[in-house]
């Protein structure tokens, strides 16, 4: 099937195309068989090849969306313009009543008219990691005095042993 389209031939930053009629498998940069006219969408100029557009549509040929506007901008063709661009598809909304609480969860349609139960997305909170309760450190009137001293280089030497598994019966001198 033959396809009138544009082709872009300006510089980077500077679009400007041409107006070709080509296969409509070829790659958009690819051969032609015809220039049919140009389109400069920064400067606004348009320049068609009209008799060689109304023949090619005659013989069968399809203007692209974006060209088959451009054509009835210029009274080429008659017709309303199409639209020319894509959106994304999404899946449409079903405005449903407001159920009762009792009724269940919500359900919803799909394209292919299966009915699909939402299933509400659980919050997570992240875990926080648990802080370490910190060890209660002596006064430092306590420090000084010596008897103290020895009590807590003992605690600390204990709880060292534990920490590294090695209990005060099973540890050999």
């Amino acid at each position: 099937m033959l396809k009138i389209r544009l082709q872009r031939v300006g510089k980077k930053n500077q679009p400007s195309y041409r107006i070709v009629l080509c296969e409509h498998t070829s790659p958009p940069q690819g051969k032609f068989i015809e220039i049919l006219g140009h389109y400069n969408p920064r400067l606004k100029q348009k320049g068609f090849k009209k008799e060689r557009i109304e023949y090619w549509i005659s013989k069968g040929a399809q203007a692209s969306p974006t060209v088959h506007n451009l054509l009835v901008d210029e009274k080429i063709i008659q017709g309303k313009k199409v639209k020319a661009w894509r959106t994304k598809k999404k899946e449409p909304v079903a405005s449903q009543p407001v159920a009762d609480k009792q009724a269940g969860p919500p359900k919803s349609e799909s394209f292919g008219g299966e009915i699909k139960e939402e299933v509400p997305k659980e919050e997570t909170k992240p875990e926080k990691p648990k802080a370490e309760v910190p060890k209660e450190e002596p006064k430092p009137e306590e420090i000084l005095d010596p008897v103290r001293l020895s009590e807590v280089a003992q605690e600390s030497k204990k709880d060292s042993e534990k920490s590294n598994g090695v209990d005060k019966k099973t540890k050999k001198d």
